[in-house]
């Protein structure tokens, strides 16, 4: 099972989820999305957080309003961290959990600890914990499904923008080709290259002179 929740209006149309225990939470570290933030409380157990922002973003066009809701649930959903104040709160690029072979179900770690941030969650806000249950929704998605269905769409945009490239450089050509031929035409047509019918006439001799040739 996985629930998804509304992030606040004003920070834009985004989807906050996170999975029910940590067979869950390994599906989503397996199928994730490159436009996934990931969001867990520090050095703490937590559930696993995720945003999905829009395609093209990247963790640097986050408002703060979208953090603080990704903060606040994170600290919620965690039995240690519900009750403290002044946690540490990480988050990081999907594409920079690292998952091996040895780690326990639901475990990860990082290939580069130099792309997570960590934001201080001074204390519960019962305000916005509120405000995003009440747009918790419960789904129990194919994520393995989803994930192949965006790889297929996404192979299918490429293999246009290929066939848009070839088409494009191929007018090219036609068009370069057809200016070579221009040009060379116009060469031709070039006045100093021409003879025109009075030049033919003065270095032609006239039936007259033909004639006195001949006699």
């Amino acid at each position: 099972m996985v629930f998804y929740f509304k992030a606040r209006p004003e920070a834009g149309d985004y989807t906050i989820f996170m999975g029910l225990d940590k067979y869950e939470n390994e599906e989503l570290i397996k199928y994730g999305f490159p436009e996934d933030i990931w969001f867990h409380v520090d050095k703490m157990s937590s559930a696993h957080v995720y945003v999905r922002l829009h395609k093209g973003q990247t963790i640097d066009h986050m408002s703060e309003g979208l953090l603080e809701d990704c903060a606040q649930l994170v600290k919620a959903n965690s039995i240690q961290g519900n009750k403290v104040n002044n946690i540490d709160v990480v988050y990081t690029p999907w594409s920079n959990l690292k998952k091996t072979a040895s780690m326990d179900v639901g475990q990860v770690g990082f290939h580069n600890s130099k792309m997570v941030r960590t934001v201080r969650v001074e204390k519960r806000i019962n305000e916005i914990v509120n405000r995003l249950n009440k747009t918790k929704v419960e789904r129990k998605p194919d994520l393995k499904a989803e994930r192949e269905a965006v790889n297929a769409a996404e192979r299918a945009e490429r293999k246009q923008q290929l066939r848009e490239k070839k088409r494009r450089e191929e007018l090219e050509r036609l068009d370069k080709e057809k200016q070579a031929e221009l040009r060379s035409y116009k060469g031709l047509m070039v006045a100093e290259n021409m003879t025109s019918n009075k030049q033919i006439a003065s270095g032609s001799k006239s039936l007259q002179e033909l004639e006195e040739d001949f006699m």
